[in-house]
């Protein structure tokens, strides 16, 4: 038995989407152009189009998030909210995906429809799990404080959050997604 060995194209495809991932997080969708991504990835513009059409297609390959969420069915009910407090500092730490999306959010549609669905289909699902009741109200609050905290250690990198540990992140954050999670608005 012989193992296909990988083929140039595959290269190719990769390193557009790895610089694109890049540029989009430094530049945002708005600003990054082809020709920026082509140059990053040390190839000719013509092949990022040969690949991926235009701009708008290559941005959502590029976007492409798995929030990789951990399995809550063993998990204590009352440990949920810090868990996945953890999972998501851990998870986007460095991750030029998110930023990118994050940055592209704000002033694109394709970018904002990638999040809404990103948050629907892995979000849901967990939150459905722990709390079957108002699962689309306790998602949407959840991904509150996780954009939120995302937005401003990765993207806008406010100092005293960016200066903030991990686990004293995880311990401010990790009470407010478990009361989204299993309290009531009393």
């Amino acid at each position: 038995m012989t193992t296909a060995k990988p083929r140039r194209s595959d290269a190719t495809k990769e390193a557009i989407l790895v610089a694109a991932r890049e540029r989009f997080a430094e530049d945002g969708y708005e600003r990054a152009t082809i020709r920026a991504i082509a140059a990053d990835a040390g190839i000719d513009p013509s092949m990022v189009m040969r690949y991926f059409g235009n701009k708008e297609k290559l941005f959502a390959a590029a976007a492409e998030f798995d929030l990789r969420l951990p399995d809550v069915a063993g998990m204590a009910r009352e440990e949920v909210g810090r868990r996945l407090a953890g999972h998501v500092v851990d998870r986007w730490d460095g991750d030029e995906t998110l930023m990118a999306l994050l940055r592209a959010a704000v002033t694109n549609a394709a970018a904002v429809e990638r999040m809404r669905k990103i948050f629907a289909t892995q979000l849901g699902p967990v939150v459905a799990a722990i709390a079957p009741d108002r699962v689309g109200t306790r998602a949407g609050l959840i991904a509150t404080q996780v954009l939120g905290i995302a937005f401003t250690r990765y993207v806008l990198r406010l100092p005293p959050v960016v200066a903030m540990e991990r686990d004293e992140l995880v311990e401010w954050i990790g009470p407010t997604l478990q009361r989204y999670l299993t309290g009531t608005p009393d």
